[in-house]
């Protein structure tokens, strides 16, 4: 049985929630879990607290021969450097664009007004 250290999603449309689990490859992403060691939230604004994992029972699946998913991973190495990063700062606010005032209509009857020649 090829195991794997994957993310099971578990929360409603536009409000993701993970679960971190150690899974059988061949279930499918919301299928039975062979054990949940950890969890990853992704609505919380501050990046340290967005995800919780049990570095002992992920060190012990890795001794026995599961691998991770590449997001796992990332993870995994974030929650052991602690090196979440910060959020970027929101660009300036720009000022409001001044509307182009609008062009006098021409009279009836009326050629348009030449400009003299230089």
């Amino acid at each position: 049985m090829a195991v794997r250290i994957r993310m099971k999603k578990i929360g409603r449309k536009h409000r993701p929630f993970y679960r971190i689990c150690v899974m059988d490859s061949r279930v499918h992403r919301e299928g039975m879990a062979i054990e949940e060691v950890g969890w990853y939230d992704t609505s919380v604004a501050d990046k340290s607290k967005r995800v919780s994992v049990k570095l002992d029972r992920v060190d012990y699946w890795l001794s026995v021969g599961a691998s991770m998913s590449d997001r796992v991973a990332t993870l995994v190495k974030k929650v052991k450097t602690n090196r979440f990063g910060v959020a970027a700062a929101p660009p300036p606010m720009l000022a409001p664009k001044v509307p182009a005032p609008p062009a006098a209509p021409e009279a009836e009857g009326e050629a348009p007004a030449e400009t003299p020649a230089e």
